[in-house]
């Protein structure tokens, strides 16, 4: 009961706050919104505290016949893998609620009631144990963002929008094609759990591995398939930046535990070479192009890219066969800081935006003198944008780097590490010409520090992004037996 309060307190919520659109003072609105969101966050807390973190097993299983003909079913379930994106993405929700409060002014109803519609079905994707209940919440949640991108955006929404829709809808096909070949093999069962356990040749694999692949790099983005990501960022307000980061990038990297280890595994043995060699240079390329980029939103887009292909890298660190715990978990780590640490930048941009209008680095200058208290906050989200340890961004960039040494990955690992560097680089290039320095002009001199309500929003990530990378404990208890069982599992080869 309580995935499906996670997905339809949102999703009903959100059709309640449209009712709100005739409050011509929008309070209504924003404390319906608000409301919903703390209420779909809160129904998330018992997954943590009620977890057995002893068993891989899904838990808070629901599993009701929605297709009778098809065997269809509304077939729901959290474990170590999939957990923590549920509440990561219904806490995230909150954060762009707060932020949107007083900055949307054209049709705020309509504006809040897309995030919330889009959190549940977010969180269905992440809860789905059956794979075209999985493809209905993945494939839905395109339509809220499509439209925030286009109605909220800046001056090239439509092309930002338009891009974002069809790059994800065409990978999406292909991951249906594969979906329903899967469903043929198996006798007529789209359960995940079923397509796990069926033979296939290894030609059948690598097809799948292909279709599956294809639409899970996408929605990452992996190397070369990105360019539709720093355009959607962008254009999409500070709200839709938010999500975009910080959630549902994490839907393609969580694709590749759910689908493509178990499902091909010797697929992804064979395979791992190419993907590990795409996320170096992710890794590092897409990092000196964020090193070059003249617009803040840019910047960390491009960030989010690099970041993420560390995700992919723990995830396919294979030598002779067996997969690498460490790995994997470090890509979960770095999937889940990546969400703290993401919002919190394009947070920070957006409260500067709210008062200059403005993305561009060379517009500012000086900033610390007439915001001490947002360059504060600022500073703490760039050092964990850098990696710095202490906070949430060293710990999978780190473990993932490590379990790259371990696997006796030398050179693999050293390359990953220079993007540490890379990313204090341009973090810190971008925060001195932004923060530091005289103040560079009128418009600067006349922003004021962050509002109350700025400051508690960005307090909660702040707390978020210290506690992880202080005490990460309670992060990784619940992934051991799920990444131990899934790293059997794949080691094993089916061939």
């Amino acid at each position: 009961m309580l995935l499906s309060l996670s997905i339809w307190i949102p999703i009903l919520g959100g059709l309640a706050v449209m009712t709100t659109a005739r409050d011509k003072s929008a309070n209504l609105t924003r404390w319906a919104a608000l409301i919903t969101a703390v209420a779909g966050f809160l129904v998330t807390i018992p997954l943590y505290t009620g977890f057995d973190p002893s068993t891989a097993a899904l838990q808070f299983v629901e599993n009701v016949l929605w297709i009778d003909r098809y065997k269809i079913g509304y077939y729901l379930g959290v474990d170590g893998l999939s957990m923590w994106f549920v509440m990561l993405n219904s806490f995230t929700t909150i954060l762009v609620v707060i932020a949107g409060w007083v900055v949307i002014e054209k049709q705020p109803a309509q504006y809040f009631a897309a995030f919330l519609i889009m959190s549940g079905l977010i969180n269905g994707a992440f809860a789905a144990a059956d794979a075209m209940l999985f493809y209905v919440f993945f494939e839905a949640m395109l339509i809220p963002m499509y439209l925030i991108i286009g109605i909220w955006g800046g001056p090239n929404r439509l092309y930002a929008a338009i891009k974002f829709f069809l790059y994800t809808l065409l990978g999406s096909l292909l991951m249906l094609v594969a979906f329903l070949y899967l469903y043929n093999v198996t006798g007529g069962s789209f359960m995940i759990a079923d397509f796990q356990k069926v033979p296939l040749g290894k030609t059948p694999q690598i097809l799948i591995f292909v279709a599956l692949f294809l639409a899970f790099a996408v929605k990452v983005p992996m190397w070369p398939v990105h360019t539709w990501l720093p355009d959607a960022h962008v254009e999409a307000p500070t709200g839709g930046s938010v999500i975009l980061a910080a959630i549902t990038l994490k839907l393609g990297a969580y694709g590749f535990l759910r689908f493509i280890l178990p499902i091909v595994p010797d697929a992804s043995h064979m395979m791992a070479p190419f993907v590990v060699v795409i996320s170096l240079i992710a890794i590092v390329y897409i990092g000196f192009i964020a090193l070059i980029q003249t617009d803040m939103k840019k910047l960390v887009a491009y960030s989010s890219i690099s970041h993420m292909g560390f995700v992919t890298l723990g995830f396919f660190l294979f030598v002779g066969g067996q997969g690498s715990a460490l790995g994997i978990e470090g890509g979960l780590m770095q999937m889940i800081s990546h969400g703290f640490v993401s919002a919190a930048m394009f947070l920070c941009i957006g409260v500067m935006y709210d008062r200059m209008h403005s993305r561009n680095i060379a517009d500012y200058g000086g900033v610390v003198n007439v915001m001490p208290k947002f360059a504060a906050f600022m500073m703490l989200f760039g050092m964990a944008n850098a990696g710095l340890p202490g906070t949430s961004g060293f710990i999978g960039e780190f473990t993932v780097t490590l379990a790259a040494v371990k696997q006796g990955m030398f050179w693999t690992g050293a390359c990953a590490a220079l993007a540490l560097i890379l990313g204090a680089a341009y973090t810190l290039w971008m925060y001195k010409r932004v923060i530091f320095g005289e103040i560079g002009n009128d418009h600067v001199r006349e922003m004021k520090d962050v509002t109350p309500r700025e400051f508690w929003m960005l307090m909660l990530v702040a707390a978020c992004v210290l506690g992880m990378g202080l005490y990460p404990a309670p992060f990784t208890e619940v992934m051991h037996k799920s990444v131990e069982a899934l790293i059997t599992h794949v080691s094993h080869s089916k061939l």
